[in-house]
């Protein structure tokens, strides 16, 4: 068995229990990531692809570990966004095909509410990424005509955005039976406005970039809350929009709603109020960043067409995708330690 033991700065996002509006600011622990792939045929060559989280301002990532029976292994990013990426490579005939990865994270806090009173000169040409369309998230037609409809009269990008963040919390909804995170399809989003975070934040990036607005989605995984939990179904999406003179600022109305749904809340009640406040510039210490952008060519480049996200470990069986969704097919399990 070969073992592997990286030494980068790992960074994983806390997640303080925003259900009750308490302030959390820092949360750590540990994360495990455990997959095998040994039920495949062992006449198939299998890739595998993990979203690899990295230390920055707001997480930090320490004690990186990766274990496995692979032929090879590495650390890579797309060329694109820089998202940074664990990849894994078993020969045909592998009668085993398992690999754990585990970090130390303890994440922060974020709050930015302490908004300038004019925004700073900016250079939309400096943030085209974040103003272009994806393969899911057009920028035109009925998406412009809806961001136009929602900004209209609004002259500032902070008056834009928070137009945009409060029609997603009043018009959109979570729909528990979302497979996933859901795809984030905006144009289909827009007619039956219902999902989870990915779908609801793709509206709210569309939205803002089509009026003008640099915006972008991150994607991760929430820490627990107690000893030890399965945390394997806890992807997360949140999202960011850059406010010139001041930087990126943190928005989640997914989590409005989706406290809206468990709490069994109006938009008229008081509590409702408060998320919607607590999520503008604002998000918990229980979440881990691990990646960003949209249609991503993985590194190696994968077989499929580009990912319409990489918040999920992605695998290949001789060049064909396996479903991250379905543990029949692609079988791994995350626990988290605190």
């Amino acid at each position: 068995m070969k073992k592997i033991i990286v030494l980068l700065g790992f960074m994983v996002a806390v997640f303080s229990p925003f259900w009750c509006l308490a302030a959390v600011s820092e949360s750590s622990g540990v994360i495990t990531m455990e997959f095998d792939l040994t039920d495949h045929p062992v006449d198939k060559e299998m890739k595998l692809w993990i979203p690899y989280p990295l230390s920055d301002s707001d997480q930090i990532i320490s004690d990186i570990r990766v274990e496995g029976d692979y032929a090879e292994s590495a650390i890579y990013s797309d060329q694109k966004y820089s998202t940074p990426m664990l990849f894994a490579r078993w020969e045909k005939g592998a009668a085993s095909r398992k690999l754990a990865l585990r970090f130390h994270v303890t994440r922060r806090e974020v709050i930015k509410k302490d908004f300038p009173a004019a925004e700073g000169p900016w250079d939309p040409a400096d943030y085209a990424l974040y103003l272009a369309p994806t393969g899911l998230g057009p920028v035109d037609g009925a998406v412009k005509l809806l961001a136009d409809q929602i900004v209209s009269g609004r002259t500032t990008v902070y008056a834009k955005a928070k137009a945009i963040y409060d029609w997603i919390c009043e018009n959109m909804y979570r729909d528990p039976d979302t497979r996933g995170c859901g795809t984030g399809d905006v144009c289909a989003l827009i007619a039956a406005p219902g999902g989870k975070c990915t779908d609801i934040h793709s509206v709210f990036v569309s939205l803002c970039r089509a009026a003008g607005v640099p915006a972008r989605e991150v994607f991760g995984i929430r820490q627990g809350k107690i000893d030890i939990q399965d945390i394997t179904g806890w992807q997360h999406c949140w999202a960011e929009f850059y406010l010139p003179g001041y930087g990126w600022v943190p928005v989640d109305p997914a989590d409005v709603r989706k406290m809206m749904l468990k709490e069994n809340l109006t938009l008229d009640d008081e509590k409702t109020d408060q998320y919607r406040e607590y999520f503008w510039g604002g998000w918990d210490a229980y979440r881990v960043k691990l990646a960003v952008g949209r249609d991503i060519v993985l590194n190696p480049p994968q077989k499929s067409r580009p990912l319409n996200t990489f918040g999920y470990p992605y695998a290949e069986a001789d060049g064909a995708p396996l479903d991250w969704l379905d543990p029949k097919t692609f079988s791994y399990v995350f626990t988290y330690r605190k």
